[in-house]
């Protein structure tokens, strides 16, 4: 499948990052000879995630790691792509939040006030991931909804890879909280475009020079093909050659890992 893409066609690059730089504490083989590639090319990169729990920080910090050094303004994550949607929506909202430090950081940096209970009343909802999910954060979310604040989501995954295996995601929570209002959240991570088109500009390039690299079809692939971006899938997470078909979303190359594309790339 990877004759459909010329990738040196390709002047930036939106990169996932859990299942296609890591799987939990584990590096993907090539990963650091992987980003000194692109370095080495001068090619722009942005790093791009729906995980909602880690900071910026933390991110660089865990790269720094592997032996990959980026700058802070290279990582986006949903949580600063969804701190900018609140930022132009609902500017001064007090936010009743589910979520972990990257999505609370975001939001407090971008000047919301945060709230943990119905009092004082939410405009907004916001819902992440949160592996300390409780049945009152359940409740209080459901509350606030029905006495009418905005319901939003920072990404729609159900689940996440990790060491474990497939473990539930904010997507998850999301669903649980339609189920018990009746009211659809506004999602703002992949495959909606708000964060393709954040990453685009900040790169300052074009949507047909720029790719979309992510192991998953229906958010990083589906999500890329709507932003009018190429896309490159590695089966290193959730999707493969064979899921690829299942779902019906074909994207334009498909490697097995960040050491083929790396070697592919650079004999072109």
């Amino acid at each position: 499948m990877n004759d459909h893409l010329d990738l040196q066609d390709i002047q930036a690059l939106i990169i996932d990052i859990d299942g296609t730089l890591w799987r939990g504490s584990t590096p993907m083989p090539g990963l650091a000879a992987f980003f000194g590639f692109l370095q080495r090319r001068a090619l722009s990169f942005v790093i791009v995630t729906n995980n909602s729990v880690e900071t910026p920080a933390q991110y660089r910090q865990k790269l720094a790691g592997f032996g990959v050094d980026i700058q802070p303004d290279q990582i986006l994550t949903c949580s600063l792509a969804t701190a900018a949607y609140l930022k132009q929506k609902h500017e001064g909202a007090v936010v009743y939040v589910i979520g972990k430090t990257g999505l609370r950081q975001a939001l407090g940096q971008a000047g919301f006030s945060l709230t943990d209970k119905a009092d004082p009343p939410a405009q907004v909802v916001v819902v992440g991931g949160d592996t300390g999910l409780t049945y009152d954060k359940l409740k209080y979310a459901v509350l606030s909804i029905q006495r009418g604040a905005q319901f939003v989501g920072t990404n729609p995954d159900l689940l996440v890879p990790t060491e474990e295996g497939l473990v539930p995601e904010a997507g998850t929570t999301l669903a649980a909280i339609q189920a018990a209002t009746g009211v659809s959240p506004t999602v703002i991570g992949k495959p909606e475009p708000w964060l393709f088109e954040l990453a685009v500009k900040k790169m300052n390039s074009n949507s047909h020079q720029t790719a979309m690299l992510g192991d998953r079809l229906d958010t990083d692939i589906l999500g890329g093909q709507r932003a009018g971006l190429k896309t490159i899938l590695v089966t290193t997470g959730v999707d493969n050659e064979q899921t690829i078909a299942e779902k019906g979303i074909y994207p334009d190359a498909v490697f097995n890992g960040l050491a083929e594309l790396t070697s592919v790339w650079r004999k072109g």
